[in-house]
């Protein structure tokens, strides 16, 4: 029937039949019969979608006699649908089951969520007149995507509740399908409003975005059927060139031209380039998504299996040597086994994939074009023409062209109001099955689409550094760790959401949920505006902070929409969160939107997906919980326990009645987490048995100033410890009620001499004031970022009038960091030693690159500056590089980045290449150097804590230096996070750190030129470093007006001294006033092609002659350098703080 070679059709029937006959008879059935020819449901779905037979027609056939078979037939059809990529098959199928179903919808009667709208813009036909449109309002582009593709989302769970792999899949479904749907919708409304090519500034984007699909998905079948043919009739003569036809072929037609035109409109504004962007990148960016594109959709196709995270039954946990191995060869199995599945996954060069963007760019250019109407001034003749929508140019930057792609000024116009940049792609959402398991940098997380391990700062370095480490397997534990926080389980919290929809969708302001309608008043105009300076001033502040706010309270909206419509989609699911690494090993999950890292809202939606009894201990710790997220958390924990049991009455309240009762909770620091809380208990005591009552919330622990306790524990500071809680008290110590004491009482000081913010802030210091810049003072944090945390928080608590807010933010912050200043001596000396130590660093030159770096460097005959002596600052090129406990290298990437030339097939171009070997940012290495390692150790101990608690069986979350887990573990995971911060700071670390500096820049040294600068002399002295230099060396130093070096120098001649003079090449002669020594490494053997000259420079004696012409800088100090090892200062006098107090510390994390 199926070939008609009797003129015989299959009907919807026919198809029923087949269906019910595979679902009775199929191998897997209880009742198999092998034949075979009998076709699958996959393929019965191509033919009758092939036939123009509705889905639904089969379902509603009378072959299917009962509503079960009818029911399995929908579930057949739907898996192939998504396999087979149908989401509109999805949708209808999605329908007749709604219509006819028996399983329960967990959004049964759940309300929609009202959107966020705002005013339409209004279309004028030709005579200028207002056409009237059905609505006043629309909803914006990026939440209508959203919204679209969560509805394919919750079609999928009617039709296929248990399958959740096939449920994965679809929602990993091509972006590029959302966007398809989105464009041919707007065309379809633009044709039915009947505007077709209308006037173009009433036109709409996304119209024209579809015009230019059409015509480039038509030239793009032409153009790569002629690149094939021609590449097979070149292929006869010439045998060694690289084909593009098959590379074109990969995709279809249709999904290049929309990768094309998104990627290119997405780019718009980018690289500094406005109304356009860099050529390279545009072609590099649309070659990268082509590549992806395809290989998400083999992943598809060929059906590739997901490696699994179950563990063997002897599993011996993660920090034992079995363990370790274990952990190595299974995620080696599977890597192999997934690149097997997988060849077609190579990566593909990047020229590749210039080729394939600049043949997919060039067509676009030739086929996207608008209609430009202009009104000719002499005549008054409306005038229509024809232009491209994109074209060529060229840009001067510092004198060197850059090639770039431009939009039309219309265009560019266009979209600017329509905002399309930031709304072209569905991000990621959370997943319906554990997320796969990392096997390497780029293989984890999402089952089809490729994720990275760690999020790389435009820096190659960091990727090779990681690639390597993962070959090594010095790095499992880390990916262990990441795969720990993946599989944690979640849910909504359907109470919470409940709660929270109700307040959207009446659009009041409560509790950071934005008001759908701004609702702080304007500020009124002074009348004596025009004659008074200051009110007119005043007023200016007020106004330019309301239309500010304004703009705010529309974009919160946007955001807390996105994270409800996600919420709603997942209702009764359970869902996880995949995770990757930032550079310095922070974990964070990828679905950016809706996580447990985001603010009080989403923490207040989730739950774990996994539920465990109470206990007593449970039960008293659901309390202490409660009064620490309502804010009484300075107490000890009977006080804790004793502020909930007095405020039981406000809990059930807050439970029972949250938003027609006294709203206690609106109150608290976190008021959804506090009302979740509220809710969870008063469930517990309610149940009847509150010690079995199995709860699902999680409970955290919180460290206090977390990169204060690594400080204080890496110094022995017993001071610093104290105020961190890491000694033993009755009662927790709060360094930020502390400072902001200590700076009342500075600010009284004030009052009493006049000053004029000092009164205006007295008694407004709370302990949140301070609480972010004492934080984020051990991260080195500056004056002007102080200022600025400081005036964020009082315009919050609007504290002084909107036009003082900068002033008194600017006196109030001088004064916060003088009262720090004193508090943590220790950590200020381990983080001057850390910053000194990158200093160096960044300033040192292999020994090696020494001789070339000595050299003049070619002068370009296009430059006019002066030439350059030596190549000795372009060969700083060291960043810093150190090693986690875990084995994971971080990589600092601050560097200024240089310009290369590409060749494209559009244009030759010069860009910026972040990638280019190029010198160091001296002074960014320097100064993020003390935060980031504090970030990596926070990090190290974090997946420590991760891993042992999943070896223990625990449920585990954190938020960097939060941990979460159920009420009824904690106690057994706060001796985990004791255990596991002892045995980190028990291992040497700044010992380690010292030593694998020593070792990884044993061959640098540092030019004597980079260390005259006076503060950093200065810093070395006081560090404790000394250089040892031969009597000779010193005085010429000292003769050379360099007496500054005297501070860290000992003058020695029986020593080697550590100052070596390096020639430019081995031709120079040595003169009567060189005495020539060869260097010699640590072991003694001689150094290949470096000299060492002692300076032997005299009274009344002349330097040598290639310093002619030069400076007295230049002649004494260009060739001298200093082993790195002998200026690396040594570590800070530790003192006697011991960490195993831990231990005993109630208050370490609480």
């Amino acid at each position: 029937m199926e070939k008609g070679t009797d003129r015989v059709y299959p009907t919807a029937s026919t198809y029923a039949i087949m269906l019910l006959a595979w679902r009775r008879f199929n191998s897997e059935s209880d009742t198999p019969v092998h034949l075979s020819n009998l076709p699958n449901p996959a393929t019965l779905l191509s033919n009758l979608i092939e036939r123009g037979i509705s889905p639904t027609a089969v379902v509603a056939d009378r072959v299917l006699a009962t509503s079960e078979e009818a029911s399995d037939i929908i579930k057949l059809l739907s898996k192939s649908a998504v396999d087979l990529n149908h989401p509109r098959v999805l949708a209808e199928l999605g329908q007749a089951e709604s219509l006819g179903r028996h399983v329960p919808d967990p959004l049964e009667g759940v309300p929609e969520v009202k959107p966020v709208v705002r005013l339409a813009v209004q279309i004028l036909d030709e005579n200028g007149n207002k056409i009237p449109a059905q609505s006043q309002e629309e909803v914006p582009f990026n939440l209508n995507n959203l919204r679209s593709h969560l509805a394919q989302v919750t079609l999928a769970r009617r039709v296929l509740p248990e399958d959740l792999a096939s449920r994965q899949k679809l929602l990993e479904e091509s972006v590029y399908d959302v966007a398809v749907e989105r464009l041919r919708h707007e065309a379809r409304l633009f044709d039915e409003l009947g505007l077709g090519n209308r006037e173009l500034h009433h036109a709409d984007l996304q119209k024209w975005m579809w015009d230019w699909h059409q015509k480039l998905k038509a030239r793009l079948e032409a153009e790569i059927k002629d690149i094939i043919t021609a590449e097979e009739k070149l292929s006869k003569r010439i045998c060694t060139f690289q084909r593009m036809g098959p590379f074109l072929s990969l995709v279809k037609p249709e999904r290049l031209s929309l990768i094309t035109i998104l990627e290119i409109m997405r780019l718009q504004g980018s690289g500094g380039v406005s109304d356009g962007m860099k050529t390279a990148r545009a072609l590099l960016t649309v070659g990268r998504a082509v590549e992806n594109e395809y290989k998400a959709e083999m992943c598809k196709r060929n059906h590739i299996a997901i490696p699994s995270h179950t563990r063997p039954k002897e599993f011996t946990g993660y920090f034992t040597g079995l363990g370790y191995k274990d952990l190595h060869a299974r995620r080696m199995t599977a890597a192999k086994y997934m690149e097997d599945s997988e060849e077609w996954t190579s990566a593909w060069t990047q020229v590749l994939r210039v080729r394939v963007g600049s043949i997919l760019v060039d067509c676009l250019m030739d086929t996207a074009t608008i209609e430009r109407t202009a009104v000719d001034k002499r005549t008054n003749e409306e005038i229509k023409e024809n232009q491209p929508a994109f074209y060529h140019a060229y840009e001067y930057v510092r004198g060197q062209k850059l090639g770039v792609i431009r939009l039309n000024p219309v265009v560019s116009e266009r979209f600017a109001k329509d905002a399309l940049h930031t709304t072209l792609h569905p991000r990621h959402l959370p997943m319906l099955v554990k997320p796969k398991p990392w096997l390497n940098h780029n293989q984890g997380g999402y089952l089809y689409n490729q994720s990275a391990a760690m999020r790389f700062k435009d820096c190659q370095e960091q990727q090779t550094y990681l690639e390597h480490a993962t070959a090594l397997g010095n790095v499992e534990l880390v990916y262990a760790g990441l795969d720990v926080l993946g599989s944690t389980p979640w849910k909504i919290n359907r109470n919470i959401f409940d709660v929270v929809l109700k307040v959207w969708n009446s659009g009041e302001r409560l509790c950071k949920i934005p008001p759908a309608v701004f609702d702080q008043p304007e500020p009124e105009k002074p009348p004596n505006m025009n004659t008074d300076i200051k009110a007119k001033s005043v007023y200016g502040a007020r106004l330019k902070a309301f239309m500010h706010d304004k703009a705010n309270n529309h974009s919160d909206r946007c955001s807390v929409n996105y994270k409800i419509e996600i919420a709603r989609a997942f209702l009764g699911d359970t869902m996880y969160l995949p995770h990757n690494l930032d550079f310095r090993g922070r974990a964070y999950p990828i679905p950016p939107h809706f996580n447990h890292i985001g603010d009080d809202l989403s923490r207040g939606l989730l739950m774990f997906g996994d539920a465990q009894p109470l206990g007593e201990k449970g039960l008293r710790w659901l309390k202490i919980h409660l009064a620490n997220l309502y804010g009484f958390d300075k107490g000890n924990f009977d006080e804790r326990v004793n502020f909930v049991m007095d405020h039981l009455e406000d809990v059930y309240d807050s439970a029972e009645k949250p938003l027609d009762g006294n709203r206690w909770w609106v109150n608290a620091d976190d008021p959804w987490q506090c009302l979740a809380t509220c809710m969870e208990l008063h469930a517990a005591l309610e149940s009847g048995d509150p010690h079995a009552y199995m709860s699902s919330l999680p409970v955290h622990q919180d460290g206090t100033c977390n990169g204060l306790q690594h400080y204080a524990a890496l110094g022995g500071d017993a001071n610093g410890a104290a105020q961190v809680n890491l000694s033993v008290t009755d009662r927790p110590s709060d360094v930020y009620t502390y400072v902001a004491n200590m700076v009342e009482k500075v600010i009284a000081e004030d009052m009493k001499n006049g000053e004029k913010y000092a009164s205006m802030l007295s008694g407004k210091v709370s302990r949140k004031v301070v609480k972010q810049t004492v934080m984020t003072t051990v991260y080195g944090v500056t004056y002007i970022g102080a200022r600025e945390q400081i005036e964020k928080q009082l315009r919050d608590k609007d504290v002084v009038p909107e036009e003082e807010c900068w002033a008194a933010s600017a006196y109030l912050a001088k004064r916060v960091l003088v009262c720090i200043g004193d508090l943590f001596s220790g950590a200020k000396s381990i983080q001057i030693w850390l910053n000194l130590c990158a200093r160096l660093i960044s300033k040192s030159i292999p020994a090696e690159r020494i001789p070339d770096a000595l050299q003049a460097p070619k002068k370009s005959p296009r430059s006019t500056a002066p030439p350059s002596k030596n190549r000795i600052r372009k060969e700083q090129m060291s960043s810093v590089v150190w090693t986690t406990p875990l084995g994971l290298p971080i990589v600092q990437p601050y560097r200024k980045t240089k310009r290369k030339q590409v060749m494209t097939a559009i244009q030759s171009v010069y860009i910026s290449d972040p990638n280019a070997p190029s010198e160091v940012n001296a002074i960014k290495q320097a100064s993020a150097f003390p935060p980031n390692f504090i970030h990596s150790l926070d990090a190290t101990h974090m997946m420590l804590t991760a891993l042992e608690c999943r070896t223990q069986g625990l449920t585990f979350a954190s938020v960097h230096d939060s941990y979460w887990t159920h009420a009824s573990s904690i106690e057994k995971m706060s001796e985990i996070i004791r255990d596991t911060f002892i045995a980190l700071h028990s291992s040497g670390v700044l010992e380690k750190l010292a030593e694998e500096f020593r070792t990884r820049y044993g061959s640098h040294k540092v030019p004597l030129e980079s260390l005259r600068s006076g503060k950093l002399l200065k810093n070395l002295q006081a560090a404790g470093v000394r250089i040892v230099a031969s009597s000779e060396q010193a005085n010429a130093l000292r003769l050379g007006g360099f007496s500054s070096f005297d501070d860290i120098i000992d003058v020695s001649d029986e020593k080697s001294g550590s100052i070596a003079q390096i020639s430019k090449a081995m031709e120079t002669e040595p003169t009567q006033t060189e005495a020539p020594l060869v260097i010699s490494d640590r072991r003694g053997r001689r150094a290949k092609n470096v000299v060492k000259k002692v300076s032997a420079v005299m009274d009344g004696e002349e330097g040598d002659d290639d310093c002619a012409g030069e400076d007295d800088a230049d002649s004494i100090l260009v060739d001298k350098f200093v082993d790195l090892s002998a200026v690396l200062p040594p570590l800070p006098k530790k003192g006697d703080f011991d960490v195993e107090t831990i231990k005993k510390s109630q208050y370490f994390f609480s």
